[in-house]
């Protein structure tokens, strides 16, 4: 599993949306943002483009998601990001980036507007 800040998440994105479609670099997508959080906690504040999968319903929704792709775990603080990414690794996930700090580090380094909670 792979750890990515706020701010290298926030590039990331911005890389993707100069070239939609289009890869940053050879061997990195346009990543899928995963929001592990509870319904009540996305509905207060989200990162814009994330789905929302709280962590409870992700053995029943595996499907759900492309085990190719890269997939950044989101959660309040990043810890139940670390340890859902965990679980799609042992599930044979491939390219799983926990976002460190969560949506609380989204909002003091790269959104400062956001609703914090």
């Amino acid at each position: 599993m792979h750890h990515l800040s706020a701010v290298e998440l926030a590039e990331w994105l911005a890389a993707s949306e100069s070239s939609p479609g289009i890869a940053t670099s050879p061997d990195r997508q346009e990543p899928m943002l995963l929001d592990v959080r509870e319904p009540w906690e996305y509905a207060l504040c989200h990162i814009a483009g994330s789905l929302l999968m709280p962590m409870r319903t992700l053995p029943t929704r595996l499907n759900e998601l492309d085990a190719a792709a890269d997939i950044v775990v989101i959660c309040h603080h990043g810890v139940r990001s670390l340890q859902v990414g965990a679980f799609l690794e042992r599930q044979g996930f491939r390219a799983i980036y926990n976002l460190s700090g969560g949506v609380d580090a989204w909002a003091d380094d790269v959104e400062p507007a956001m609703h914090k909670y």
